[in-house]
């Protein structure tokens, strides 16, 4: 079955930088996009970054682009997210997904605090 385990994440300064990583199994890694989404308390799940199967393609959601970097070693079945700039409001449960066959699917997240 479909397995995907964050981390990286803690606790950095407004400014600094994380890179959180994702390791999948139980798939063909290469064949299928991956995404980024958090959860701040309090709010909604809301994505985060995305990048195409071989990761030709990525996108962002407005509030990370131009700070926030996606990638992916296919090699390695890991998918990252170099974060920079970080703000206080980037403050939330980072989780990596999946969308195989018309299921969606999560690990079980890393939490990411911004404060000084």
């Amino acid at each position: 079955q479909v397995q995907l385990v964050e981390s990286g994440g803690g606790l950095v300064q407004p400014g600094g930088s994380l890179t959180l990583s994702c390791a999948a199994s139980g798939f063909t890694f290469s064949n299928y996009p991956m995404s980024w989404y958090r959860q701040a308390p309090g709010k909604e799940r809301e994505f985060v970054a995305r990048i195409t199967s071989v990761g030709v393609y990525t996108n962002y959601a407005d509030s990370v682009k131009g700070r926030f970097t996606i990638s992916r070693d296919n090699a390695k079945n890991t998918v990252y997210l170099q974060m920079n700039s970080l703000k206080p409001e980037d403050t939330a449960v980072y989780y990596c997904s999946t969308l195989i066959s018309w299921t969606r699917s999560w690990g079980q997240g890393t939490q990411v605090t911004v404060s000084s």
